[in-house]
């Protein structure tokens, strides 16, 4: 059965065209694409990302427990500030990429990705074994607001809300046109921006105040697809195309978020550290095609006639007028930034170049 969020309504009634997406019934666009993805880099949009799952982890060994099954040192996680993190398997592999919070003492929110909530559950307590620790899925009975683009910062004042000491990456409760909830400055666009955690009951309300006192900042309601297209300027991982169980963090591009000063144990490290000092086989990639074919998902690249790997992520980049991707390939010394290699499209080999990621100049660092 699909599952909807609790604006689902609001979606319909929107005119927005649903499609189905890890298992959730979502809004893919509401207008066009390209103009939502504008609206978020130029204005400011509102995203319904309720499907994402919402875990608390709380009690005496909740930091110890943390700490054993991802990279990041959390013990180190000061109270609310937030991290990005991987959720590691035995060998190094990416059972999800993960958002945790520090919201109390010996209390976390971890945020993870829809299609993985499952997964993430049944690893995090088989990892629990020995440890006084409570892991409450509370996916349920919360509602996500995403606030994203250059003026969220003034809808917010408008709003309310006064964040003028808040930093990105720190969460803080707050009151929004009236309704308690937890405001943390994150997002996945490369934008600055909030997301807005509240419970159900009050997601529709706010969602009709948000869009309406945004109307003076040109906001629009901003479907799945402009997400995936902000992300991947941004150069933003999608789990199950640029990382899965079977991808480690050096391979992915994410050895900034892996210590290497941790002494305590975690699933995978000897994996994981052993890459980082001696190297890897396979690396991520940002490609920008040299003609007007758009590489996909699944597409196989070459260098010099030999197939050395696969395009993760692709499409058009509205903010640049080109078409650009993240993609896999051998770690040879030959394949840099600025060399040419081909992409596979309708049987044909076109070329495309290496470029640096992210695609566009990310402005969500405050």
């Amino acid at each position: 059965m699909v599952k909807e969020t609790y604006l689902h309504g609001k979606h319909v009634k929107l005119g927005a065209k649903m499609v189905d997406f890890a298992g959730w019934h979502m809004p893919v666009q509401y207008s066009s694409i390209i103009e939502e993805h504008k609206t978020v880099r130029d204005h400011v949009g509102l995203f319904d990302v309720s499907h994402m799952g919402e875990v608390f982890v709380s009690g005496k060994d909740a930091t110890k427990f943390l700490n054993k099954v991802v990279p990041q040192s959390i013990d180190k996680l000061q109270y609310e500030k937030a991290v990005y993190c991987q959720l590691t398997n035995k060998n190094g592999g990416l059972v999800d990429d993960l958002i945790i919070y520090k919201i109390g003492i010996e209390c976390y929110l971890v945020i993870c990705n829809a299609s993985r909530i499952d997964e993430d559950l049944n690893w995090l307590v088989r990892n629990r074994r020995g440890m006084n620790v409570n892991i409450d899925n509370q996916s349920h009975n919360y509602s996500l607001l995403a606030i994203q683009g250059p003026k969220a910062i003034n809808l917010m004042k408008k709003m309310g809300y006064n964040i003028e000491d808040q930093k990105s990456f720190t969460i803080k409760p707050a009151v929004i046109a009236d309704v308690k909830l937890l405001a943390s400055r994150t997002g996945y666009t490369g934008e600055d921006g909030f997301e807005l955690l509240m419970e159900n009951e009050y997601s529709e309300y706010l969602w009709d105040e948000i869009l309406k006192e945004g109307q003076e900042f040109g906001i629009k309601p901003i479907g799945l697809g402009a997400r995936d297209t902000l992300r991947l300027e941004a150069a933003l991982h999608l789990y199950g195309n640029d990382l899965d169980e079977t991808t480690t963090p050096i391979e992915a591009g994410l050895s900034w978020s892996v210590p290497k000063d941790k002494v305590s144990d975690y699933n995978g490290k000897d994996i994981i550290m052993n890459q980082i000092h001696n190297g890897i086989q396979r690396k991520l990639i940002g490609l920008e095609m040299e003609d007007r074919n758009i590489p996909r998902h699944g597409y196989e690249i070459y260098y010099n006639g030999e197939k050395v790997g696969i395009v993760t992520s692709g499409g058009v980049s509205p903010s640049t007028g080109k078409n650009i991707a993240l993609g896999y390939v051998k770690n040879i010394d030959q394949i840099i930034t600025g060399t040419t290699i081909q992409i596979m499209i309708r049987e044909k080999l076109h070329d495309a170049k290496i470029v640096n990621r992210p695609f566009i100049q990310k402005r969500n660092k405050v």
